[in-house]
């Protein structure tokens, strides 16, 4: 635990002296380039800001073409501001292009700033409400008449027992019916034909 500590205190300490250094660097070219005051603070406060933004983006996996961009973008103010101070280049006398670069430098970051805070929230939005809509059930639409059954419910069969041979004698009298005249038997002309109580004929009728 202490040396899992340890190794996190080290790593701490020399983010703090880089980011120190960095931005010390990138004061003193923008003091060099004709920023002076507040201006020249703001300088590497704009750098680091935009490199965290596009690491951020980075690390979220979303948009990583735009944040690849920002990074190297930013990452090459701050590492060319370092090598500007190393006495490569004379900061008494600093070239045209340096000071355009500097000057333009706001308005590049705002652009990168705006772009990588607004284009992938959208697209989290977008795929969340897609996860929404697949989440949610789909219910069926209310109807203020009742459906009508599938399948019409059949009759109760009386409870009243009929011999096997005598619906079978029914079944040939409805058939010989039904060939003479065309139209199936109804139960009144069933019951005279057999010449059985209503009860009887209805309950054979069922068996039909």
């Amino acid at each position: 635990m202490r040396a899992q500590l340890a190794r996190v205190d080290a790593v701490l300490v020399q983010a703090l002296i880089a980011a120190a250094l960095s931005f010390a660097h990138i004061h003193d070219v923008a003091v060099a380039a004709g920023q002076d005051g507040w201006k020249a603070w703001a300088y590497p406060v704009s750098v680091d800001l935009l490199l965290v933004a596009a690491w951020r983006r980075l690390r979220s996996g979303s948009a990583k073409g735009a944040a690849w961009c920002w990074f190297v973008i930013a990452l090459a103010a701050s590492l060319g501001a370092n090598v500007a101070t190393a006495g490569l280049l004379d900061l008494g006398d600093v070239p045209a292009w340096l000071r355009i670069l500097v000057a333009g430098w706001p308005a590049v970051a705002f652009l990168g700033g705006t772009l990588l805070a607004h284009s992938a929230p959208k697209l989290a939005d977008d795929v969340e409400l897609i996860e929404d809509q697949e989440d949610e059930p789909e219910t069926a639409p209310e109807s203020s008449t009742p459906a009508p059954p599938a399948i019409e419910a059949p009759p109760e069969r009386p409870a009243v027992p009929v011999p096997a041979a005598l619906i079978d004698h029914a079944r040939k009298v409805a058939a010989e019916h039904h060939t003479r005249t065309g139209t199936p038997m109804d139960v009144t002309t069933l019951r005279a034909r057999l010449g059985v109580p209503a009860p009887m004929a209805d309950a054979i009728a069922a068996h039909l």
